[in-house]
């Protein structure tokens, strides 16, 4: 069963040729049998109890194409009745009293939730080892990182411990992992996902969206996934559309945007040579490369790193040991409470991040880097929109080189930051990617850590992303292949 796609499921699980309860014990069991640290929490009697009541939906003829079908969540997504950590020690115990929206929306399909899923610490990280409760181990290689933040996500996709998740991406952290792992993820445009009850790192760049096995699982997800939300004050109105209405549309004519930018020196050359013979295999399938220029892809970085770290600094003031969350057990005042509550329920990488955060945005500094980098950010999305005027779709390699050694970079945060070198630009201007595997690395330990092709649309344009995505997975085999 693991082996199948959302859509052979649902025909299985609506012709009754299997339970929802059947699906969801086999998942299980696939989990337990795990030693990748993908899950943060599993409670197998409340994931039974929303398979039974989805077999009731399917008896009773009131089912949509989702429901009696697994899901796993990243747990930067609050639940009602598994534990909502963000893979920090702050939130160890949490259990929230609501549901976040998105996980709202795929309940009321009928989804049946297996747990929650490991990340990097309030989803700051780019390879899941800044987690409170271990590092993610990558199912092609377990020496290999899985990526991150949405490690957990990725990891258990591709070691078919879950056939969906969720995921977040704030500055790649899709994309990235879903390469890393070689899985299928996307990143809607920003605004299209509802981050209400979505534990919140950067609310300018945090946008929610699913990694699975193919385009078509991931288009079927979106389809549940995105709405206007009121509670998400950036929420955007739109109607509701069909993700999978353009998968089967042939590639004649399209346009692909290549950016030189994207393949200059720090990019490895296997990782080159990957992403080469994908855009030779789009050639094939009608498509004509367009040479593109994206000229402050070098800034993303700065930029990222100065807004994302100010709005984190702001989100998580609320983390004070007062309202949830840890607490000291041994203070002499208020003050004394605050600083060791966060001294002791915060990481490292969180607590780096508060305080660049809070530096960028104290007087005498806020003009001279946030604004600065605001201001920066209009210009990277205005390249982009230049871009656009050239070609359909904007495509490359999603990180310089395949996943990285676990503990490799542990000790250089730099290293880690220079990595999302592709995937920030994105995120900065709130547009949508996605990654589709096309190949491995190369030399004896490369060749088993896969390599993923971005793709970047246009605002809005997911679907479009989705069928060129589908297109190209109708004439490989990567996204089949499987590390079990």
């Amino acid at each position: 069963m693991h082996t199948k796609t959302l859509k052979e499921l649902s025909v299985l699980l609506q012709s009754k040729q299997i339970s929802a309860t059947e699906l969801a014990k086999h998942f299980l069991d696939r989990i337990q049998a795990s030693g990748l640290n993908a899950f943060t929490h599993v409670d197998a009697a409340l994931t039974l109890q929303q398979a039974a009541a989805a077999d009731l939906r399917l008896a009773n003829g009131d089912a949509t194409a989702l429901t009696g079908i697994p899901i796993a969540h990243k747990d930067i997504f609050v639940t009602r009745d598994w534990r909502s950590t963000a893979g920090s020690h702050m939130l160890e115990n949490y259990t929230s009293p609501f549901d976040a929206t998105v996980v709202e929306h795929f309940n009321k399909a009928g989804m049946v939730t297996l747990g929650k899923l490991n990340c990097d610490e309030f989803a700051m990280g780019s390879s899941n080892e800044n987690s409170y409760f271990g590092p993610v181990k990558n199912p092609w290689d377990l020496t290999a990182v899985p990526g991150g933040s949405s490690g957990g996500s990725a990891a258990a996709i591709a070691a078919r411990l879950a056939p969906a998740a969720t995921a977040t991406d704030t500055g790649g952290s899709i994309r990235q992992p879903a390469s890393f792992c070689g899985v299928t993820g996307i990143k809607p445009t920003y605004g299209s996902v509802s981050r209400y009850g979505m534990i919140a790192f950067a609310s300018s760049l945090d946008q929610g969206g699913p990694i699975a096995k193919t385009a078509e699982d991931c288009g079927m997800l979106l389809n549940a996934m995105t709405s206007f939300d009121p509670k998400d004050s950036t929420s955007i109105e739109r109607a509701k559309e069909d993700f999978t209405r353009d998968l089967n549309k042939d590639l004649k004519g399209l346009r692909i945007g290549v950016p030189r930018e994207f393949f200059g020196a720090g990019l490895a050359k296997d990782v080159e040579q990957a992403v080469r013979a994908a855009l030779a295999e789009y050639e094939e399938l009608g498509a004509t490369l367009v040479d593109i220029s994206l000229p402050k892809t070098e800034l993303s970085i700065p930029v990222y790193y100065v807004i994302a770290p100010a709005e984190a600094s702001s989100n998580l003031s609320r983390f004070d040991g007062v309202r949830y969350g840890h607490r000291a057990a041994d203070y002499k005042d208020l003050n004394d409470m605050y600083r060791k509550s966060r001294a002791e329920g915060f990481g490292n990488e969180v607590k780096r991040r508060i305080l660049v955060g809070a530096y960028v945005l104290s007087h005498g500094y806020y003009d001279a880097y946030y604004l600065q980098a605001q201001k920066i950010r209009r210009l990277i999305a205005q390249d982009f929109q230049a871009a656009f005027q050239q070609c359909d779709v904007i495509m490359g390699p999603v990180a310089p080189t395949v996943a990285w050694d676990l503990g490799d970079k542990a000790d250089d945060p730099i290293a880690n930051y220079l990595a999302d070198i592709f995937t920030l630009s994105t995120s900065l201007a709130g547009l949508p990617g996605m990654s589709i595997p096309c190949g491995f690395g190369q030399g004896e330990k490369n060749a088993k850590r896969p390599v993923g092709l971005q793709l970047i649309g246009n605002y809005f344009e997911e679907a479009k992303l989705l069928n060129v995505a589908h297109q190209f997975q109708q004439a490989t085999d990567w996204h089949l292949k499987s590390p079990v």
